[in-house]
């Protein structure tokens, strides 16, 4: 892999981890156009670079949730703890994004391999690129975007989190199946989107950390094109956030069901007939 397809393969990467269309299936497809061989290492490298964009982009929120955090840890012995969480929002979303990993953590465990195995089936990836885009429509449709904060429980971070767990599926975009979960909920459009962002945080740390090692041996042998990449992927990356926060404030997710049942749709057809 040369400079210029880690600047193309990045810039994809970072557009769509972050936008509901989904960032495996696309990575799927721009290795196949380039006739590059998929490496799980630059592929965390990009995903570590998409941790840059968002830690970047809400990096205030980041700040006052982790003060808040330790805040409530200290409100435990003085009998404090729910009144805290109650009272703070920054506690509470610190809080309900802990849980909302742990659903996302489990099934990565329990079915990494099998949906790893799926990302060489352009059939699969097509149906689930549809199954996308059936989310995002109904999620649409039933929206009522009047839940807070303050109105998100337990219940409501374990169901988030459990779709952002389904994303391991290539095709399932992990931020439309976790911004279409919270619309399903009823929690506030922008607090969906802002909510789902924050979520992907402990998760990318987790794979970048499994990774490391491997990450720093293949730097050894191609430096220039794995910083190249990362430094597009970020940048795609944090437009990519900025886009959609406005986009989902403004305007419907419609454009992106759309777009997964068009390529959903071709992708199935390539799969069948080649």
């Amino acid at each position: 892999m040369d400079v210029i397809q880690a600047i193309i393969i990045g810039i994809v990467q970072g557009l769509t981890e972050f936008l509901p269309i989904s960032s495996s299936a696309h990575l799927v497809f721009i290795t196949n156009i380039l006739g590059v061989q998929e490496s799980l290492a630059f592929d965390t490298m990009l995903h570590l670079a998409s941790l840059v964009a968002v830690v970047s982009y809400f990096r205030k929120d980041l700040l006052h949730m982790f003060r808040s955090f330790l805040s409530s840890l200290k409100d435990i012995p003085r009998g404090e703890f729910k009144k805290g969480i109650q009272e703070d929002p920054f506690k509470r979303l610190a809080w309900l994004i802990l849980f909302g990993t742990i659903p996302a953590g489990l099934m990565g465990l329990l079915f990494k391999d099998f949906f790893e195995s799926l990302f060489t089936n352009l059939l699969a990836v097509g149906f689930f690129l549809i199954v996308t885009g059936l989310l995002l429509w109904g999620s649409e449709r039933v929206s009522t975007g009047d839940r807070s904060v303050k109105d998100m429980g337990l219940k409501t971070s374990l169901i988030i989190g459990i779709a952002q767990g389904c994303a391991i599926a290539p095709g399932i975009s992990r931020s439309g199946a976790t911004i279409s979960a919270g619309l399903f909920l009823g929690l506030e459009r922008e607090l969906a989107a802002r909510y789902s962002f924050l979520l992907s945080i402990p998760i990318i740390i987790a794979a970048g950390l499994i990774q490391v090692q491997e990450i720093g041996s293949v730097l050894d042998n191609n430096a220039a094109a794995f910083i190249a990449g990362f430094i597009a992927s970020a940048v795609a990356a944090y437009l990519a956030i900025k886009l959609l926060l406005k986009i989902i404030k403004e305007r419907s997710l419609m454009m992106f069901a759309y777009y997964c049942w068009i390529v959903g749709l071709l992708t199935i057809i390539f799969s069948i007939l080649y």
